[in-house]
């Protein structure tokens, strides 16, 4: 009786072992399209930030504000909120969103958050420990004219073994000044998963 719950502990470690030695990676051009799950992935956060802020910069709110003003407008990227029974990471996502406004060249974005939080802790450790002239003064920061919120969601329609989700993105850019929204978007991915 002992040899036996000595045995199957020792049988469970070599299948484990055995199982990890039969492992392959392989590095793959990270542009390159895979759904393993049919979850929302990498593909489909850039996918959609370039989308949406495409539509985005094409919509009249962009050169009005730069006629009236005589410069670009400036935007903050803020919440966007996960909706979905899934584990989206919104951070990813504000990233391709703040990538694709700044490569436009047609907005300027600043920070926002915590980063924001320590940009301002370093510009005031500078006023104590750099040197006059490369010290940066309080009160520079450019103010945003806008602010970029949205949502995720998700539509799951199951049947068997056959499932259809549909993902849905909004976003609203809003004039920090009047609070009137200036653009909406919206985004749809629906993703067709038999197993």
């Amino acid at each position: 009786m002992m040899k036996r719950i000595l045995f199957i502990p020792m049988v469970i470690s070599f299948l484990l072992l055995g199982s990890c030695a039969n492992r392959k990676i392989t590095r793959i051009d990270p542009n390159q399209q895979i759904d393993l799950s049919g979850r929302w992935n990498d593909t489909d956060s850039k996918l959609v930030a370039d989308e949406m802020l495409k539509d985005a910069l094409e919509k009249p709110w962009s050169g009005n504000f730069s006629a009236k003003a005589n410069r670009k407008p400036v935007v903050i990227v803020g919440s966007i909120k996960n909706k979905t029974n899934e584990h989206i990471d919104p951070i990813t996502f504000i990233k391709n969103l703040e990538r694709a406004f700044i490569n436009s060249d047609n907005v300027s974005v600043v920070q926002s958050g915590a980063q924001r939080s320590e940009a301002r802790d370093e510009r005031n450790d500078q006023q104590t420990f750099s040197s006059e002239e490369s010290r940066k003064q309080w009160g520079k920061e450019k103010g945003a004219d806008f602010i970029l919120n949205g949502v995720i969601s998700a539509i799951i329609d199951q049947y068997k073994n056959k499932q259809t989700v549909t993902y849905q993105i909004n976003l609203e850019l809003t004039d920090l000044e009047t609070n009137e929204k200036v653009w909406i978007g919206e985004k749809q991915i629906k993703k067709f998963i038999k197993n």
